[in-house]
């Protein structure tokens, strides 16, 4: 069997998310613009549905990727973001998607060529079943291939899986959302999330290394939103007993804007840790050399260049995670041969002790063994290093492009 050829066929990705910042909540967004970008580079022409910012061209061609911002009206008025007024954004892909892909199909038919959609998270469901009913109305569903993905198993009570299941093929990210799925009585095809080549980039030779200066036995790293999902209390106190055992340690931080971070800084005040913010900006090094806090919060956004720095030179990044459907930042501090601790759910690449450590359970006392365990033994960070960058590797986005393209020739098999 070969894989999917672009002479042959085109995809149009559907999704709340996308590349603009209105578009960006968490993971998914970054997930799609990857998939978006390696389609086109692998030669697919690639559409790309999405509820983008409204002040920006309802219609932009990138080469072969062309990006519709769905709905601009109403994200104008809603504009907190993606997800603001995102019942009403639901309904209204239902209500207008299916004449799009139908128009889209005639076109690509009267070409020789099928359309792979690709649909992600529940909001998408409704427009999906939809499009599959139109299509069959007008002759075109058997040169479509539909398939729906679980980027997490958010509004999954809401789904109609026996139907969904029906009228298109399911995938996720990880064997935990697979395993997770099977209570609702469907058995996804596992396809794994991607990272694009910049997360391989090396650091630049003259960018300082901003955590040099800190006078600590042990540093910390940990960027993830301020969510309890997250296990931020249990970083602050691994960080306090770290403390109390007589370890200088110290964590970067980069959370957001969510209210839970007022709970979270009130956390480790109590645990008798101190708490300082400081803003990204030229001369960032000496604004944390010139701090002796023990948790060091970064108000603003990290340039990705100095993210994969702090990455590298941390002596371990959190990511410790209490349900994670695929954990990506795990992966992203792999391929700058950092050392991960990661949860225990959707890192499916995860080796504990060969690629990263692992925490089975919330309890900190677990997590501050592994920060003595790198503080003791030093020929495990080595360790760590080393093999990271070769799992990150294995998840390139066009390594994981090759699995899907040959999954959908397998899809194609089937009549749906």
């Amino acid at each position: 069997m070969i894989p999917l050829d672009p002479s042959h066929a085109e995809f149009l990705l559907v999704s709340f998310e996308g590349p603009d910042a209105y578009a960006q909540a968490g993971g998914l967004g970054v997930r799609m613009t990857g998939l978006s970008e390696a389609l086109v580079a692998r030669g697919f022409g690639t559409h790309f549905v999405f509820f983008g910012d409204p002040n920006l061209d309802p219609i932009e061609e990138r080469g072969a990727l062309r990006l519709f911002r769905w709905g601009q009206h109403i994200c104008a008025r809603f504009p907190l973001g993606v997800y603001h007024g995102e019942y009403e954004k639901r309904d209204y892909l239902q209500a207008t998607l299916p004449e799009f892909v139908t128009q889209l199909m005639s076109d690509l038919v009267a070409q020789g060529k099928r359309l792979v959609i690709l649909a992600e998270d529940w909001q998408t469901v409704p427009a999906l079943l939809e499009t599959s009913d139109r299509l069959w109305k007008h002759g075109l569903r058997a040169h479509a291939t539909l398939i729906w993905n679980a980027n997490n198993t958010i509004g999954f009570d809401t789904i109609q899986w026996p139907r969904l299941q029906y009228v298109s093929q399911l995938t996720t990210v990880s064997r935990f959302m697979k395993h997770t799925m099977w209570n609702y009585a469907v058995n996804p095809t596992v396809i794994p999330n991607g990272i694009p080549d910049e997360a391989f980039e090396p650091r630049s030779p003259n960018q300082k290394n901003p955590l040099l200066s800190l006078y600590a036995d042990l540093t910390l790293v940990k960027v993830a939103r301020f969510d309890p999902d997250k296990r931020w209390t249990m970083a602050i106190d691994a960080l306090a007993l770290l403390k109390a055992s007589g370890v200088r340690a110290r964590a970067i931080v980069r959370g957001g804007i969510e209210g839970y971070g007022d709970e979270v800084r009130q956390r480790a005040r109590s645990r008798g840790l101190t708490w300082e913010s400081v803003a990204y900006r030229l001369g960032f090094e000496e604004d944390l050399a010139a701090s002796s806090a023990d948790i060091l919060e970064v108000s603003n956004r990290i340039p990705d260049s100095v993210l994969r720095s702090l990455y590298h030179h941390a002596d371990a990044v959190l990511a410790n995670s209490g349900m994670e459907p695929f954990g990506l930042v795990g992966l992203e501090v792999m391929a700058q041969g950092g050392v991960a601790i990661t949860g225990a759910t959707g890192e499916d690449y995860a080796i504990p002790y060969y690629n990263a450590l692992v925490v089975d359970t919330d309890n900190p006392e677990e997590l501050m063994h592994h920060g003595m365990l790198l503080i003791e033994d030093p020929t495990i960070a080595k360790r760590i290093r080393a093999h990271g960058p070769e799992t990150a590797q294995q998840y390139r986005w066009q390594v994981v492009l090759d699995g899907l393209l040959y999954r959908i020739q397998d899809f194609q098999t089937h009549w749906k």
